[in-house]
């Protein structure tokens, strides 16, 4: 007797140090994983990278510009007369035909600047504008992102408020169990009842006891997946707020068609609208202006000879080789298979809410089911324990109305987040 009591004196201490806990409101929670998330940095990441690219798409209206120096020397009788001419050093004597053929090392310095602007790229504007299409996309996502991370929380936040009702019926269970424990010592230390029955009375002290081992375990599971979610370090217990039925939120008949995902897929059959045509439009000529200024010497630090080179270019791909052909029908094929992902997934989409609608039926039924069977355990545990106490009633028929109790109470809890999931999702397939 008295190891037990010593044992259940320690687990009750265990069980006060593990009850230490950081309250988390329900909103608090949706707050934090919706804004400090590592999926939400990833989208923002994406929205970035989206604008960066859209940016690059500047340089069809904006100019090139560089700078060459170059230090070249050569015999060869053509570069060597070319050299001289770029210099503006052609003497009388350089006409000479042993020195024309056979020239000395020759020399030459050169300081380049060019100049590039585009003037008319039809492929390149179109392109600017699918690249635009990326960034709503990105945007799109980042949206669908949020309504996953506010699901995702919300979830884990039921389940968080699940696994501390089943830690409080587990102790309410235990309290109950050790009050009858302690009664059929007494009756078995004076011969009233047999080992047997105390030996069941155990039993279902150490069951118990698992349970709520199980319980803390899931609420230390659901407390790290949480602190994951708002970006704070694993290892804080939280305690939620009381399990509710959540009102918020009902059946819901059809998905709006402007859900997040639906129009990122959308905006993206449409940005391949868009790159067919910057296809097509590589067949329609380019025009680029450009521009030098250069000067030669053939002396390292001089810059005295100096020349500009100015003009237009028009350039006309006729025909190369089938290939923008192919392009766009791989191009059309690329957007058609988004198109049937998006048919598919409105398709499962529908499925998921119509049985999303029905476990919410299921679960409303429940709730009424098991609120009514918690008070008709209740009623008969009280009963039994009347009618054990004047000898009327057995150990075994006690515990299983204990029991029936516990697991009614359980499946109420359950039916309730049950419920409150299956609303949370529903919202989550609707965008609400």
């Amino acid at each position: 007797m008295k190891k037990i009591f010593l044992y259940l004196l320690f687990s009750t201490a265990l069980i006060g140090v593990r009850g230490q806990s950081v309250f988390l409101a329900r909103e608090d929670a949706v707050k934090l994983a919706t804004d400090s998330s590592r999926q939400m940095q990833i989208a923002d990441n994406l929205i970035e990278t989206a604008e960066a690219k859209y940016r690059q798409t500047d340089a069809v209206f904006l100019p090139r510009v560089g700078i060459d120096y170059a230090a070249m020397i050569t015999n060869n009788p053509l570069n060597a007369f070319g050299f001289k001419l770029q210099q503006r050093s052609i003497a009388q004597s350089d006409f000479a035909p042993d020195l024309l053929n056979s020239p000395n090392a020759t020399g030459d310095f050169s300081a380049k600047a060019t100049l590039m602007q585009p003037v008319f790229n039809a492929e390149l504007l179109v392109l600017r504008h699918a690249a635009r299409k990326q960034i709503a996309i990105a945007g799109f996502k980042k949206q669908r992102t949020r309504d996953y991370v506010r699901f995702t929380a919300e979830t884990e936040y039921s389940q968080l408020q699940m696994s501390c009702e089943m830690l409080h019926v587990s102790k309410e269970a235990l309290n109950t169990l050790q009050a009858i424990y302690k009664w059929v010592k007494d009756r078995y230390d004076q011969g009233y009842v047999q080992k047997s029955d105390l030996l069941n009375v155990e039993v279902q002290v150490k069951a118990v006891e698992t349970q709520i081992a199980n319980a803390e375990s899931m609420i230390a599971e659901h407390s790290d997946n949480l602190s994951l979610l708002m970006g704070k370090t694993i290892g804080t217990r939280y305690s939620p707020d009381s399990l509710q039925i959540d009102d918020f939120g009902q059946e819901a008949g059809y998905i709006p068609d402007t859900r997040s995902d639906y129009k990122a897929m959308e905006t993206a059959i449409a940005s391949y609208d868009d790159l067919m045509k910057s296809t097509r439009y590589n067949l329609v000529p380019k025009v680029i202006g450009f521009a030098s200024y250069q000067i030669n010497d053939k002396s390292m630090f001089g810059f005295g000879n100096s020349a500009y080179l100015a003009g237009v270019q028009l350039t006309w791909n006729i025909f190369q080789g089938n290939e923008v052909h192919n392009k766009l029908v791989t191009q059309r094929l690329e957007q058609k298979q988004i198109k049937f992902q998006l048919a598919d997934q409105k398709e499962q989409d529908a499925r998921a809410l119509a049985k999303a609608n029905q476990q919410l039926k299921n679960a409303a039924f429940q709730l009424d089911q098991y609120k009514t069977a918690v008070a008709q355990a209740e009623e008969a545990l009280q009963i039994l324990q009347n009618r054990y106490k004047q000898g009327l009633a057995g150990t075994t028929d006690v515990l299983q109305a204990q029991t029936q109790l516990s697991q009614q109470h359980l499946y109420y809890k359950q039916a309730v987040t049950m419920h409150n999931s299956t609303l949370a999702y529903i919202r989550f397939l609707t965008a609400q």
